[in-house]
């Protein structure tokens, strides 16, 4: 079942009114119940002390019986109140029922309550004890009223609020409702705004200005996503340009070449020579499909898994080495900074293939006989390696794309990021930091162009 918000909104309205209402009625019908009881009281109180100062000044017989013709005369016809008079003398006894009497219960006070044959509640009771007078013994003056009138209100009552509490609520709910309805509106057109977007409309976003509040959040969220979609849409796109303009070279001169090749009879040595130039171009497509390979892994989340505790200035000086032929070739010279002894948790081979892309791309953007500087540096979380080179400025918006793939600052498609021939060499070095725990960092300043990596430093990377 699908889960409604205006269900929900009216089921919550619904359940607070029956909640405030029945706390309401909870307490209009105990102030109902107690002011019933007090006036049944009051009743009885004033009932009781009238006709006991009529009852303490009579102390004969003779008087006695127009103390009886009173409380005949005080006593409805409808038995709604009685009064009984308890006597060890039976000249001064009075009531009907006497016997029933002991059924009664009292308290210390003289309030108590008594079942009477053929009624359906109890009557509620006061008694006082009289002293005597001349030929009047002592007595017990009791009256009782019934209960049955004060019950009736109060089922009454209780009717009446619950039907009229049940009416609130489904009015209550039937509003809220209403005001769900209502209230959701901007959501609604919201959502249909949303439906209406598609990739060819990725720059369109959502109006902010006439929504409420509440859902402004929402709204810059996902405009925020759109903005990150059409980001990574435009990155895909050009993804694409980039793949096909890099295969499309090798794939043309292996084309070309063997239509060259195929157009008349050749000698093996000829063929031979077609075949080298082949392979050459195949060796180029390998090397991009296996980079791209490398990036997918990355891009999964995979991580570096065969570190080992190492010092990163021994890794640094075999990949000197292994560009020693190009450096005596270019009269370039590199030099380590820093602190040489520091160790990192490290998979020697991904830190190699970084350090041989960041050389790689110094030596080729550096005039001949240049100075390289490969800087060690240990920070709080991390241990960073940069490569420095002489070189052109480097303008800030592209610096924060240099480790972007197949990015490129020239027009030309050959610069900055190019590694044997195709543009994923920082992209790869930005990959293995993110595998160490790492991040990436490119400068210009005062004619030196500075690159680099970092891992995360040995103790964290051996704590996590």
């Amino acid at each position: 079942m699908k889960r409604s918000i205006t269900a929900r909104l009216v089921t919550m309205f619904a359940a607070a009114a029956l909640l405030t209402f029945a706390l309401i009625g909870a307490a209009l019908y105990t102030v109902l119940d107690r002011e019933l009881t007090r006036h049944q009281d009051d009743e009885l109180h004033i009932g009781l002390k009238n006709m006991a100062y009529s009852i303490q000044h009579v102390g004969t017989v003779e008087r006695w019986n127009r103390v009886q013709a009173k409380m005949d005369t005080l006593a409805p016809q409808d038995g709604s109140m009685r009064f009984w008079v308890l006597s060890d003398d039976p000249r001064f006894l009075y009531g009907t029922g006497l016997a029933d009497m002991q059924r009664m219960t009292q308290s210390a006070d003289g309030r108590g309550a008594i079942m009477l044959p053929g009624h359906t509640y109890a009557m509620r009771t006061q008694s006082v004890y009289i002293d005597p007078l001349d030929d009047r013994p002592g007595v017990r003056l009791i009256i009782g009223s019934d209960s049955t009138p004060y019950r009736r209100t109060r089922q009454v009552f209780f009717s009446a609020l619950l039907g009229l509490s049940l009416v609130a609520v489904l009015a209550v709910a039937l509003a809220g409702h209403w005001i769900a309805r209502v209230g959701l509106k901007p959501l609604v057109r919201l959502s249909d705004e949303a439906q209406a977007l598609r990739p060819k409309t990725l720059s369109q976003r959502l109006p902010e200005a006439a929504l409420p509040i509440e859902l402004k959040a929402l709204t810059g969220a996902f405009n925020g996503a759109l903005a990150r979609l059409e980001e990574a849409y435009a990155q895909l796109e050009a993804f694409n340009a980039d793949v096909a303009h890099e295969l499309r070279t090798p794939l043309g001169n292996l084309i070309g070449g063997t239509q060259v090749a195929l157009s008349r009879p050749r000698s093996a040595p000829e063929l031979q020579e077609v075949l080298a130039s082949n392979l050459e171009d195949l060796e180029r497509l390998r090397s991009i499909v296996n980079d791209m390979l490398f990036l997918a892994r990355a891009d999964r989340g995979e991580v570096a898994t065969g570190r080992v505790r190492t010092p990163i200035a021994a890794e640094v000086h075999k990949t000197i080495e292994f560009f020693e032929f190009v450096l005596d070739e270019t009269g370039m010279q590199v030099r380590i900074e820093g602190d040489q002894g520091i160790e990192a948790q490290l998979e020697t081979a991904l830190f190699r293939r970084a350090m041989t892309n960041l050389l790689q791309n110094a030596i080729e953007h550096s005039e001949p006989g240049a100075q390289l500087v490969v800087a060690l540096r240990e920070e709080a979380s991390a241990t960073w390696i940069t490569v420095s080179n002489p070189g052109e400025p480097i303008a800030r918006a592209h610096q924060l794309h240099l480790f972007d793939r197949f990015y490129r600052v020239d027009a030309a498609r050959h610069g900055l990021g190019q590694h044997h021939g195709h543009g994923l060499g920082l992209a790869i070095v930005k990959a293995v930091a993110g595998m160490h725990g790492g991040q990436v960092t490119a400068s210009s300043e005062g004619g030196t162009n500075t690159m680099g990596f970092s891992v995360a430093r040995a103790a964290v990377a051996e704590a996590g």
